[in-house]
This record gives structure tokens, sequence and C-alpha cells, in this order.
């Protein structure tokens, strides 16, 4: 066998990298104001449907939107400054962006790893790694 016949053995063999990220459902922030500080009554659900870290998520969303918070006893998110459901949706989909969706293959099937100090995206559907914006 020719390596030609090996490699369209190979391929045949191989299930494509296709399919859509309808898996990845994240449901949009329900949010209310309490005092100076915008409530993410549902950080929790978004934190697990992401896969993610609720600290790493904290942290990403705070740069984004430039300001401080905390996760609170009950797992909400508690962000110092007043934020609608749309700025902080925004700022969810360039999380989902930057840390959740594989820029080879387009998948949320990621999880993230750390290597020598840099955090690095590593997809389970088609094995990509890249490196992850800094956290500076």
């Amino acid at each position: 066998m020719n390596y030609d016949d090996m490699l369209d053995r190979a391929a045949s063999g191989t299930s494509e990298v296709t399919g859509t990220d309808e898996r990845l459902s994240v449901p949009d922030p329900e949010v209310r104001q309490e005092g100076s500080a915008t409530v993410v009554e549902n950080f929790r659900t978004l934190c697990n449907r992401l896969g993610r870290d609720p600290n790493h998520v904290r942290q990403c969303l705070q740069r984004e939107v430039g300001t401080s918070g905390h996760i609170d006893e009950t797992g909400r998110a508690r962000i110092t400054g007043s934020f609608d459901a749309a700025r902080l949706g925004e700022a969810i989909t360039t999380y989902i962006e930057e840390f959740v969706r594989c820029p080879a293959c387009g998948l949320p099937d990621t999880r993230l790893e750390s290597d020598g100090g840099t955090t690095m995206l590593r997809c389970e559907a088609c094995g990509a790694r890249s490196a992850t914006p800094s956290q500076d």
C-alpha cells in the first residue's frame, strides 16, 4: 500500500471535525441593580454552561467592563457599577470567543490548561492548542 492509499484510508476512517456550537447554549445574564452594584443572578448557571471556573469568568468580566466585583455566598456575581444585561451579555460573548470557542475549528469543546505560566486553550475536538489573552 503506497502513501496516498494509506492517507485516503486514514481520511475515510476519521470523522470530519464539523459541527456547530449549538451545544453551547448560554442563557442571557439575569441582572438587577442592588445599590451601587449589578448582581448577575444566574452567574453560577452561566459558568456551568461554559464549563469554566467562576473566578476566572468573574475576573474576565471585570476586566471587560472595567470595574471590580466578587462572587457572593449564593454564587451570584456582584459587579461594582451599573450595567445592563446587554452590556454584560457582550462581555460574556467576548469571554466565549477568547476562552471557550476553539480558534481552529470553532467548537466549544475546550479546556483551559496552564503551560509554563501561560494559559492555553486546548480543543478536545480537533486537538489544537492556542494561547489565551493575558489576564493583566
